[in-house]
């Protein structure tokens, strides 16, 4: 008799003991619930991140469930927040950039405008009403930012991960300062890489870069600014929750529902066309989170969660269900 697949869980080392109940990795307990649930066994391993990049997995009967992975092949899964809190990635190829959702081509007509509206409404209220986000923000509401701004989100150094952007920090900082178009550019450093983006904010004001550098909520800055620019930030997705179009300088799995610069040169051609178009945010929201990641309190989260195991070849027969 072919034994039973288990579900391997590939945890970071410092996590992979006491991983259950942890907000950060979430995905894994509501996973493990529901496997349990069927009589499933469930074991977590410490598993460095760097082995989890190796790009083909071996197919050994179990299903694993990678955190921050791009694994691929008979078995493997890659987890990771999906931006928005309570949304996660589950994918076959990786995650982020690295995702099978980046080849997805937004269709807007193919998505139902009642239940597009319903779902932002509800990401409104339980998001942008209490102003709460990824990473911990002021609470006090900040005064005096320039309205119509653009908004210039920094991240960390793993945003440029495997070439995802050719620019650097200081030179995207310069080159939207100066393809702004005359609008005020608003500069948020983030908050888990204050100095790194503290330095490249200096240097690229050294070199005449005329910005405004804030670390107000990021609700704020949304509301005020008329368009957001990153690397390939999750505040593309907190700004559609606000009507805010996006400008990436890097590669993402959304890049049907971004404008796309290449470099400082491309910014006044992609800041054109990101003010000049009317975008169909909640449609944009409701067909990346529908069809793209898993919802952990939807009730159809066990059915999308099989379907993603059926995927790379594990449906329910297999599973013995």
């Amino acid at each position: 008799m072919v034994p039973r697949p288990e579900v391997h869980f590939h945890i970071n080392p410092k996590q992979a003991h006491a991983w259950r109940g942890k907000e950060r990795l979430a995905i894994f307990t509501r996973l493990a619930e529901l496997c349990e649930k069927h009589g499933l066994t469930v074991r977590a391993l410490a598993r460095p991140g760097h082995e989890m990049n190796a790009g083909q997995g071996a197919a050994d009967g179990n299903l694993h469930v990678v955190e921050n992975g791009q694994m691929q092949g008979e078995g493997w899964l890659n987890t990771a927040l999906a931006y928005i809190e309570g949304f996660w990635h589950l994918d076959p190829e990786g995650i982020q950039a690295e995702s099978s959702a980046g080849r997805a081509v937004f269709d807007p007509g193919a998505v139902d405008e009642p239940a597009a509206r319903q779902f932002l409404d509800q990401l409104q209220h339980r998001l942008v009403t209490p102003r709460k986000s990824r990473f911990n923000q002021p609470r006090a509401a900040a005064q005096g930012l320039p309205q119509g701004a653009v908004a210039l989100f920094l991240q960390g150094r793993s945003a440029y991960h495997k070439g995802r952007c050719p620019l650097p920090m200081e030179r995207m900082i310069q080159g939207v300062a100066a393809g702004a178009g005359g609008r005020p550019v608003l500069v948020k450093p983030h908050p888990k890489a204050l100095e790194e983006g503290a330095a490249a904010i200096a240097a690229a004001m050294a070199r005449g870069a005329k910005v405004q550098v804030t670390d107000a909520n990021v609700h704020d800055v949304l509301a005020a600014c008329a368009v957001t620019v990153s690397v390939n930030s999750a505040v593309a997705m907190e700004g559609f929750l606000h009507g805010k179009p996006a400008i990436l300088f890097g590669r993402s799995d959304f890049p049907s529902l971004v404008v796309h610069a290449k470099g400082e040169a491309d910014f006044p051609q992609a800041l054109a066309g990101a003010l000049g178009r009317d975008w169909p945010f909640a449609r944009m929201l409701h067909w990346y989170y529908g069809q793209h990641t898993l919802e952990l309190d939807a009730p159809d989260f066990e059915e999308r969660a099989f379907a993603a195991f059926a995927r790379v070849g594990f449906p329910k027969d297999r599973l013995g269900l």
